[in-house]
């Protein structure tokens, strides 16, 4: 049997997330806490990180480095009320550094909070009927879900499976409460966990519903993707896809991204079971000795997607299904508004990076904070780091757009096309895997695509971008028609060739480079685009036809005629 890594050793040991965080909590000495418990601590919802852009200059001055957390949000579906959006955009005043940031999860995270302020933190969040527990660490995660809900009836059943699935395949562990909410210590042996275990999951898991044809949440990057399918507009169960990441190790050609493959059709009132059991195989499984080869797309890879279908079945007691036609049109955001299936309307806006901060003219932060105040419906945090405004009554759209435009938050009247459909991670200067920039530096690239799309008349081209500090994948790059990928600081791998509906990986076209060569290696691409593309061709559809790309050698994520 292979030795266990370090961190499975660590959870053993922790008292089920417990370990001595308490302990560093309560050190006045440093900002920092140990570094187990920083480990542990991600299961609480909370990375321990610094000011990447102030070592050098503490260091000299013989001061620690400035640390600080990043605290996540568990929102499953990414649904907000209005009462916790003033909770949240209180807390990102008094505590965070940077306001809100909507995640690539459907969620909201919060950087720069010291650690005397991680505890009235959580507990505010908490008070507000929300949660940090498990949205990081070696378990289920944030379970997202096609937050646009035009397909009332469907989506509202879909929703549903969301929430359930996230409370009922959580840790169980009272740690969280005991750390956080002053409750009660245990005494005695911690509390088991019935799906978990002592040592929880190999690495983290991620879960993801779709409703076609919509595939907003990137259905295929999961572990486990659910497809909804509707009959008669109402949902008859799900299509199971299994062995999504998006993560990877550059130089190492044993870690790479892969797309979920579809494997069968569970009825409504299996799906629990299904999930969990996707769980407790994985639980099984997975590597435990080696965290880059500990995802769920790995085990698969090694033990064969028909071995694990077979033990699934077998765990449950009942054979898949076939599964059910569907089809996907995109992946990105539906912007301006839409009217649902029930007469009430939603307004997508669109968020940059998804960062809700005030600066200059754009008082995003305020503005959605006085939509907060005035809206009775409620907001949806989307999988591309926008939110909408959703369940609007027709009275009340007036008063929500002079809101909007009042605060610049009507961008997304104005921006290009690839600029309404770029996502990028936070990177640089918080991120401690970080190789090179990538929320800061997305506008200043971005001027520079824009003015080239536009010499060749494709401003309103809606390109894919995705832009990554790193390999490790949380912009989900290897999904964009565009995307770079950072090597160091101001390089970057180009990746091209995805589809529109997240159906096919990119593949690296020109290996670390910087940006000059970035332009120019794009350029003449854009020119080929402008001149001979089909009607509605992507971009990374026409890269493929025109022979700039090979045809990939194998697509899990095919399209169910």
């Amino acid at each position: 049997m292979p030795a266990l890594s370090e961190l499975e050793h660590i959870k053993d040991n922790s008292r089920q997330l417990r370990g001595s965080i308490a302990d560093g909590l309560a050190d006045p000495v440093t900002g920092a806490i140990a570094e187990a418990d920083t480990k542990l601590l991600k299961f609480h919802g909370s990375y321990q990180q610094d000011d990447r852009d102030l070592r050098d200059e503490r260091r000299r001055q013989k001061l620690e480095p400035l640390y600080s957390f990043m605290l996540r949000a568990r929102l499953p579906g990414g649904v907000v009320t209005p009462a916790q959006w003033l909770v949240f955009d209180r807390l990102a005043r008094e505590y965070a550094s940077s306001g809100l940031r909507i995640t690539t999860r459907q969620t909201f995270q919060w950087h720069g909070i010291l650690k005397h302020d991680l505890k009235p933190t959580i507990a505010a969040i908490n008070h507000a009927m929300a949660s940090t527990i498990a949205a990081c660490g070696d378990v289920l995660r944030n379970v997202v879900s096609t937050p646009l809900p035009v397909q009332s009836a469907a989506h509202a059943e879909a929703y549903a499976w969301a929430a359930r699935l996230s409370e009922e395949l959580a840790p169980k562990t009272t740690a969280y409460h005991e750390l956080w909410l002053d409750g009660e210590k245990l005494v005695g042996e911690p509390e088991p966990e019935p799906l978990y275990g002592r040592t929880y999951l190999p690495r983290k898991f991620k879960i993801g519903l779709a409703i076609p044809p919509l595939n907003d949440i990137d259905v295929f990057a999961q572990d486990l993707g659910l497809i909804a399918i509707a009959e008669d507009g109402h949902l008859a169960g799900f299509n199971l896809a299994i062995g999504g990441g998006m993560g990877a190790t550059h130089g190492d050609p044993t870690t790479y991204p892969r797309l979920a493959e579809v494997i069968g059709f569970v009825t409504p009132q299996q799906l629990r079971d299904a999930a969990e059991q996707v769980i407790a195989i994985q639980r099984d499984w997975g590597d435990r000795g080696e965290r880059k080869h500990a995802r769920l797309k790995y085990t698969l890879d090694r033990r064969g997607t028909e071995a694990f279908k077979a033990e699934l079945e077998q765990r449950l007691g009942f054979t898949l299904q076939p599964a059910r036609p569907y089809r996907f049109e995109h992946n990105g955001d539906r912007y301006g508004w839409l009217q649902g299936q029930d007469g009430r309307w939603h307004l997508t806006l669109h968020i940059e990076s998804g960062r809700l901060v005030d600066r200059d003219e754009r008082r995003l932060l305020t503005g959605m904070r006085e939509l907060a105040n005035v809206h009775t419906g409620d907001f949806r945090l989307t999988c591309n780091q926008n939110v909408i405004v959703a369940n609007v009554d027709a009275a009340e759209r007036e008063r929500i757009d002079a809101i909007v435009a009042a605060h610049g938050l009507d961008g997304y009247r104005r921006h290009s096309a690839i600029r309404r459909h770029a996502i990028a991670c936070v990177a640089l200067p918080t991120c401690g895997l970080a190789m090179a920039e990538s929320e800061r530096y997305l506008p200043t690239i971005l001027d520079k695509l824009e003015a080239q799309l536009a010499r060749h008349g494709l401003r309103e081209a809606p390109i894919l971008l995705r832009l990554s500090g790193c390999p490790n994948g949380c912009s989900r790059p290897y999904l964009g028609e565009i995307a770079l990928v950072g090597r160091a600081p101001g390089r970057y791998d180009l990746r091209l060739g995805a589809d529109v509906a997240g159906q096919r990986l990119n593949r690296v076209y020109r290996e670390n480079i910087d940006e000059a060569a970035i332009l120019d290696a794009l350029d003449p691409l854009f020119a080929r685009y402008a001149a001979e593309r089909l009607p509605e061709e992507g971009f990374g559809d026409f890269l493929l036809r025109g022979g700039v790309l090979a045809p990939p050698r194998r697509i899990w994520a095919e399209v169910v005629a």
